[in-house]
């Protein structure tokens, strides 16, 4: 099987910026809703869901439609795995 260098360059493209880092680590941990995610990172909401949108470009995270709301959580395993390691540092 051959090694998709492109689409881990992407991956790693997304998780780049620190805020989007911080956002997968936190949905590893529990899904939410870029309410949640405003509060928890003090950021404006525009500036979330264009972080979310790279993310979801990039097939790291998907969102599930909650009634008015968006649940966010991560599908990649390979990411849930390099967040596994980062965090041992």
């Amino acid at each position: 099987m051959a090694v998709r260098y492109e689409e881990i360059s992407e991956t790693f493209k997304a998780l780049a910026h620190p805020a989007r880092l911080k956002m997968v680590v936190g949905l590893i941990k529990d899904e939410c809703n870029v309410a949640q995610i405003q509060r928890i990172l003090g950021l404006p909401q525009s500036t979330i869901s264009q972080h979310l949108r790279i993310l979801r470009n990039a097939g790291v995270i998907e969102g599930r439609r909650e009634g008015t709301k968006t649940c966010y959580r991560v599908i990649d395993a390979r990411v849930r795995k390099f967040v596994e390691i980062i965090k041992r540092k």
